[in-house]
């Protein structure tokens, strides 16, 4: 493969010009005149070469049926040049000047002619392929306006033309309706297939044309959803692209490339697993690694699958001397940094860059400027916090060049939130079992897709806005095939057109955890391993770590951010500022545990009226009375004893080591704090696993973020 190497290599390939082909030859017969006038070599030797030459000459012409004069005049040049060499042996004067007048002057024509003769010939070439193609269109008019006469009986039709798609997988039909019958039929394409004994996989399509009364008749002949496309990855398919060229995903029925623009629009990519969208996102990166006007960042708190291939050429093999990826965000904590980075960088964008906004409101995109790729895998396992985060970049970042590839497993509203379907206008949707799951992705034009049109592993359906700006209608593909082997060659070899993040974007207060973020990265993703050299560069420096507000185990990346309801209310904060040699410090639990327990009425033998009592249930207060100063704390005491161990933890644990610390079965534990979730409708993200421990595994259990939201859910409800 082409992308193998990103050094330089020596091209042994014969890539002349007709014209320097014949210098080649005469060069070479001067070379065997002057050698052979010193050496004594015959010049009968000269006349055999030349002759045969010429009777090579004849049989490759023959074979490329080439015109009978082409085949003379070159011929004629073969023993015009052997004929000059062996005058000159002959003589022995090829250093002379008149010998060298003349072959100078053949040497002319030989160059001229063979020029004008491959001319000659690309352009009868051309014709004779006009004239084949002309007949092969003709005929195929003349069937389809035979077929539409029989089939749907029209009259006063007219077939204005039919043009081949690329690779002879299907042809476009254009046609002038009659007045009287504007429109094909409801059935037209399925009797159409029958009547051509189209193969499974080939079909038809019926569009509109430029003008009132025209139609295309699209006709896919073979199958291109059936096999497997590998990414292109020869040395033209890895030059230097922009980000303005979009992003290639794989190919249409027609045999066309399939692209989706993201310079201006979001994209939203969903499949049932086993579909093939982990694959389309990697393309999608191939895609935008190939340029060098972009900066690629990618939220997966699944453990960094999306990242891992991309990042190996630097991290372990250290053929890469920079990671592909700019920022991986492996963690519910490293994404919330991520996020907090890329909403500062979008204001300070906005205000430092307002010099370039003179000629339009957006900014243009170039490499020491670049747009800012957020790919978001598994957006079903984010909390509704960094949703939320997710949702200002991608409402806030489009003028800045700041974007967001999201992945999921559906369309629907508890996977991705209002804000990233409205505003991805490229939409991607993989093979699916339910015609629905695309009719709820693609609002327009979705109620006609056939999942069967799409049956394969790697098929999906896409729209994305034209170059006038105009989204199409859903449109079958067959993604790219790219493997972790072919990833780690791209990798070496768009490395070095990786560009950078401007001051501008960097100059902001959550950027300070900018530059250490491989060193909280690397140690979490490749624990033990042996990291390559070309990682000490990112790692060799005081690792930072933000504080963590001890409520919402979210951290806190700015001295003037709110907490997660946006009213900047009282927060107690851990600080967590570390190297890499030190432990964490986590202070500020048993304040919180006192703040808690202060609330709580103090249990004493004397009964209560009505007034002022309390009926309540494990973890539930049922009934309660009394003005809000006397009433005892909403928040049920096994849901703040959890949140206190979850916080004093890190911010995540599992159930088995809650219980533990709680003195509680584990099932016994689990079925209660998932009563106290649902009575608030708090849900777990993630189907309620965590990845905690030493080893990050991903087991069933419980964050500060969703217990803390729980907290203030009772609180809420009860009005404090």
């Amino acid at each position: 493969m082409a992308a193998k190497s990103a050094g330089s290599a020596l091209d042994w390939g014969w890539n002349h010009s007709p014209a320097t082909s014949a210098a080649l030859v005469a060069g070479g017969a001067y070379t065997v005149a002057t050698a052979g006038t010193v050496t004594g070599l015959p010049a009968s030797h000269a006349l055999l070469v030349a002759g045969a030459g010429a009777v090579a000459q004849v049989g490759a012409d023959l074979y490329q049926h080439r015109p009978t004069g082409h085949t003379a005049a070159r011929c004629a040049a073969w023993l015009t040049a052997g004929g000059w060499t062996a005058i000159v042996l002959e003589t022995h004067t090829a250093l002379t000047w008149g010998a060298a007048g003349w072959w100078a002057a053949g040497t002319a024509a030989g160059m001229t002619l063979a020029r004008g003769l491959v001319r000659a010939e690309a352009t009868a070439r051309t014709e004779r392929h006009q004239r084949k193609l002309q007949k092969w269109a003709n005929k195929r008019a003349g069937e389809w306006h035979e077929r539409l006469e029989r089939l749907f009986r029209l009259e006063g039709h007219q077939v204005d033309g039919v043009r081949p798609w690329k690779g002879d997988v299907g042809y476009t039909v254009l046609v002038t309706m009659p007045s009287n019958t504007p429109e094909l039929p409801a059935d037209a394409v399925r009797k159409l297939a029958v009547d051509l004994r189209l193969p499974k996989g080939g079909g038809i399509q019926i569009l509109d044309g430029d003008t009132y009364g025209q139609t295309l008749i699209r006709v896919t002949a073979v199958d291109v959803l059936a096999k497997v496309v590998d990414l292109p990855d020869g040395s033209e398919d890895t030059t230097v692209t922009s980000i303005y060229d979009g992003l290639p995903l794989g190919l249409k029925p027609d045999g066309e490339e399939a692209r989706i623009a993201v310079v201006d629009e979001c994209a939203l990519v969903v499949g049932q697993t086993g579909s093939g969208k982990t694959n389309t996102v990697n393309t999608a990166n191939a895609g935008a690694l190939r340029t060098d006007n972009t900066v690629v960042m990618h939220i997966d708190v699944t453990g960094a699958g999306i990242s891992l291939p991309w990042l190996h050429s630097w991290a372990v093999d250290g053929t890469a001397k920079v990671p592909l990826i700019d920022w991986t965000a492996d963690t519910i904590e490293e994404a919330h940094i991520l996020c907090d980075t890329v909403i500062a960088g979008i204001a300070a964008r906005k205000t430092g860059h307002q010099d370039l906004l003179t000629e339009d409101d957006k900014l243009t995109v170039t490499h020491d400027l670049p747009e800012v790729l957020v790919a978001v895998d598994e957006i079903a396992e984010l909390t509704p916090g960094l949703l939320r985060k997710l949702d200002t970049i991608v409402n806030t970042g489009r003028a800045v060049r700041v974007r967001v590839l999201v992945c999921g497993l559906r369309a629907t509203q508890d996977v991705i939130t209002a804000a990233m379907k409205k505003q991805s206008r490229v939409r991607v949707g993989m093979r699916v079992s339910d015609p629905e799951e695309l009719s709820h992705l693609f609002p327009t034009g979705g109620g006609r897709i056939n999942p069967k049109s799409a049956p394969y592993k790697g098929c999906g359906f896409y729209s994305s806005p034209d170059a006038d700006d105009v989204v199409s209608d859903p449109t079958a593909f067959k993604g790219y095939r790219i493997k972790p082997k072919q990833i780690r060659a791209l990798s070496v070899a768009y490395a070095d057109r990786r560009p950078h993040l401007e001051p501008v974007f960097l100059d902001t207060e959550p950027a300070l955890y900018y530059a250490s973020r491989w060193g909280r990265i690397l140690p979490r993703i490749y624990k033990a391993k042996q990291l390559a050299p070309t990682t000490t560069p990112y790692t060799d420096m005081d690792v930072l770590h933000p504080p963590v507000n001890e409520f919402t185990g979210i951290p806190i990346t700015s001295s003037t951010e709110d907490d997660e309801n946006g009213n900047g209310g009282p927060r107690v904060v851990a600080s967590t500022a570390t190297t890499p040699a030190g432990p964490q410090v986590r202070v500020g639990s048993d304040l919180l545990t006192t703040m808690l327990n202060a609330a709580r009425p103090t249990p004493g033998p004397s009964s209560l009226d009505d007034s002022t009592g309390i009926q309540a249930d494990f973890g539930r207060v049922i009934q309660q009375a009394g003005t809000p100063q006397n009433r005892p704390n909403p928040v049920p005491q096994l849901l703040a004893d959890a949140h206190n161990a979850v916080v004093a933890a890190g911010g995540r644990m599992h159930t088995a080591d809650l219980a533990a610390l709680l003195q509680m079965e584990p099932l016994v534990l689990g079925t209660e704090l998932g009563k106290l979730l649902r009575e608030v409708s708090i849900e777990r993200p993630g189907k309620g696993t965590v990845r905690a421990g030493k080893d990050s595994e991903s087991k069933p259990g419980y964050t500060a973020e969703t217990l803390a939201a729980a907290m203030r859910a009772y609180n809420l409800r009860d009005g404090q």
